[in-house]
């Protein structure tokens, strides 16, 4: 390795004014934690799709080269022109990656706090996770059970938190039952095993058949292909069973949003005591809250007036629900990280091989059942 022991690595993606990314591994002086701060040595961080956008910008990968070393490899790609005004806020700035991890505390403040945490293997949320080491807030670790191991606790945050927030968000919205698109991805997994353990019908819309089986055997009950004919009225059907009038939409673009809409006001025109000419009464409400599909989200307005469309943030949401109740989430992932809220991972590469064009090629597919985990600590 090119550092020395005073030093360690952390990724860093930049997009320069001239139209090009750059990713790379800078080595940064190993920092000392203050009072309240531990230092942390990352031993296991995911490859999330919400750190593919900051990882890579708009760049066009299909451009992708790689330079340096194999100890320090640089790879770079083309910003097109068009996409350079969405990224003029970050323009040659070297940006820190990773949104999540997790590892061993290797040094710990004076604060009862810290030195509470000496020793324990934690997770953490942050940015800067793609990192040998990572000084935070006491606070802000989540130390995990005796026995979970780093990888075991690495996407601790994102994926669990996201699928406990959209039940959350239906509960707190007066819905009583919920459908999810892309829904056979680790997030997919993870909601389905939590609506299942607290009793709540799920609409899982899916793209194959292969991921329809994954689902059936993990207990899925309610399971629509959007590639099958009878997409729209296998949906309406599930929503007539369910009840479902809120959805939370990984895809984005297209038509589907706007699809599950119709389908919900079909489905509450069916149970309607008397019509209306203005459509159902029934509060039918789609959160976008990924970009699978990046074109413009298309919707045929066919599903009356009683309904909304609106972007959801794990974020925003953790903020607005206040430090208390998220605090009871996040004990919720941490006792059942191993059942509820355990992640499969593909591949686990270290920082220089998350930095090689055929792993680019295949994490940034963000295919399902493709999940890539780094561990900074592998040499």
């Amino acid at each position: 390795m090119g550092t020395d022991s005073n030093t360690g690595l952390q990724l860093r993606s930049l997009i320069k004014a001239s139209g090009e990314l750059e990713v790379s591994l800078a080595p940064l002086p190993i920092p000392e934690p203050g009072a309240d701060e531990v230092l942390v040595r990352v031993e296991a961080t995911p490859i999330n799709p919400s750190d593919l956008g900051l990882l890579f910008g708009a760049a066009d990968m299909t451009t992708a080269k790689a330079s340096g070393t194999a100890d320090a490899p640089v790879i770079t790609a083309t910003v097109p022109p068009a996409a350079m005004k969405a990224m003029a806020g970050r323009l040659d700035q070297p940006m820190p990656v990773g949104n999540e991890g997790a590892g061993t505390v290797i040094k710990a403040g004076s604060s009862v706090a810290a030195q509470a945490l000496l020793g324990k293997t934690v997770a953490m949320i942050g940015g800067a996770m793609y990192a040998q080491y990572r000084l935070m807030k006491a606070s802000d670790c989540l130390p995990l059970p005796v026995g979970t191991t780093p990888a075991e606790g690495a996407s601790c945050f994102v994926n669990p938190l996201t699928a406990l927030g959209m039940v959350e968000t239906m509960r707190r919205e007066g819905h009583k039952a919920l459908v999810h698109t892309a829904a056979a991805s680790n997030l997919g997994q993870m909601l389905n095993k939590i609506c299942l353990k607290d009793g709540i019908d799920l609409v899982n819309i899916v793209r194959s058949e292969a991921q329809a089986k994954l689902l059936r055997e993990i207990g899925a009950k309610y399971i629509c292909d959007s590639t099958a004919p009878s997409f729209m009225d296998d949906l309406t059907a599930a929503l007539e069973q369910t009840g479902a009038t809120i959805a939370f939409d990984a895809i984005g673009g297209g038509k589907l949003a706007g699809q599950i809409l119709t389908c919900m006001e079909v489905a509450a025109n069916k149970s309607a005591k008397v019509y209306s000419r203005y459509g159902s009464s029934v509060y039918k409400q789609v959160y976008i809250y990924g970009g699978l599909d990046l074109r413009p989200t298309e919707l045929v307005r066919n599903f009356g007036m009683t309904w909304g469309i609106g972007g959801w943030l794990l974020f925003n949401f953790l903020q607005k629900i206040g430090m208390e109740d998220a605090g009871k989430l996040r004990a919720r992932v941490a006792a059942e990280i191993k059942t509820t809220f355990a992640s499969h991972y593909t591949r686990v590469v270290s920082l220089q091989e998350a930095l090689q064009l055929d792993n680019i090629a295949t994490y940034n597919k963000r295919a399902t059942g493709e999940k890539f985990l780094i561990d900074p600590s592998k040499r």
